[in-house]
């Protein structure tokens, strides 16, 4: 089922957000730069985005009880960004997908990062951007 944020015809905000904290995910996949590195490659497209980058994924080196460490990924897209950040020792991901697109398939996204990372609970938002945003422009 397509979710869309359009309510009431409004199609003069910005955009859409969406942001998922994954708990009790794979260790192992949390850990593994090659699968975030995938996940950001495949996303854009399944969604309907496109990507002007390669993706980048680097180690967060631990620095205190709360942050043990893990991966911080991030792809910018024509529409915005998806990041993703993984705390393995924690089963815990943070994950942020924006765009300045009207809409978004907020349960295909959901079940992708539930599949590709083996979450057994979410958090989800979703919610407008820029519900101001300008209809046309100011210079």
């Amino acid at each position: 089922m397509k979710q869309t944020m359009q309510g009431n015809g409004d199609t003069h905000h910005f955009g859409v957000h969406l942001t998922l904290d994954g708990y009790g995910g794979s260790p192992e996949k949390l850990n593994d730069p090659e699968l975030i590195k995938k996940t950001l490659n495949e996303l854009p497209e399944k969604l309907g985005m496109e990507k002007m980058t390669e993706p980048v994924v680097k180690y967060a080196e631990p620095r205190n009880m709360k942050d043990s460490g893990g991966y911080s990924g991030f792809v910018m897209i024509v529409e915005s960004h998806i990041s993703i950040h993984t705390f393995p020792k924690k089963k815990f991901v943070s994950i942020d997908a924006y765009t300045c697109k009207n809409e978004m398939d907020k349960d295909k996204a959901v079940a992708y990062f539930k599949e590709i990372f083996g979450l057994e609970e979410t958090e989800v938002q979703f919610f407008k951007r820029g519900l101001n945003f300008p209809k046309q422009d100011l210079v």
